[in-house]
């Protein structure tokens, strides 16, 4: 039996963060949503307004016993750059921030921690802005969303942006990943 458990963070757009959680080895599914908002059941709509509080998140459920929250989390910071407050890229409002939202103590401590460590070794020239804020009202994204660099990669934004990224990160965390991805 796994040890499931589930990760909700927040690094920009979600198309490319679940595109790259979902070729991981040891992650069950990774899931396109919204957290961190006051409205109930957001549409992509509203929350690309900015007037939702949403971010757009992923939620990652993950084996423990094949990779660790820690691993989850370095991978995420690998992933965009915590360092943009509210945008990524070209991707610009709060709906883009970077957030780790935590389930319990243990994964607040957890984020704590690997913040404070890219802090102390300068990884980043710029401040860590990523928030670690306990999850709250989230929502899975429309079912177009799910899967959608992989159901879409003649998409401009995709070939321009997720492409690029994903290539990146494959050739980095090459040893994690599926032997399908």
């Amino acid at each position: 039996m796994a040890n499931l458990q589930v990760a909700t963070l927040a690094g920009g757009c979600f198309w490319c963060i679940e595109s790259a959680f979902n070729s991981v080895e040891g992650v069950e599914k990774a899931i396109s949503g919204y957290a961190g908002g006051e409205k109930a059941d957001p549409t992509y709509e509203e929350v690309c307004k900015g007037n939702t509080g949403h971010a757009e998140v992923v939620q990652v459920t993950f084996d423990a016993d094949s990779i660790s929250y820690r691993e989850i989390l370095e991978i995420f910071f690998a992933l965009h750059n915590p360092t943009q407050l509210n945008r990524q890229g070209n991707d610009v409002g709060t709906q883009y921030r970077s957030a780790v939202f935590y389930h319990d103590d243990t994964q607040k401590a957890e984020a704590e921690k690997i913040i404070a460590e890219i802090t102390e070794e300068e990884i980043w020239p710029d401040p860590v802005v990523t928030e670690i804020v306990a999850v709250n009202n989230y929502y899975d994204a429309e079912d177009y969303h799910q899967d959608y660099f992989k159901n879409n990669p003649q998409n401009q934004y995709c070939s321009m942006v997720v492409a690029p990224k994903l290539a990146k990160f494959k050739k980095t965390f090459a040893s994690r990943l599926r032997s399908d991805a």
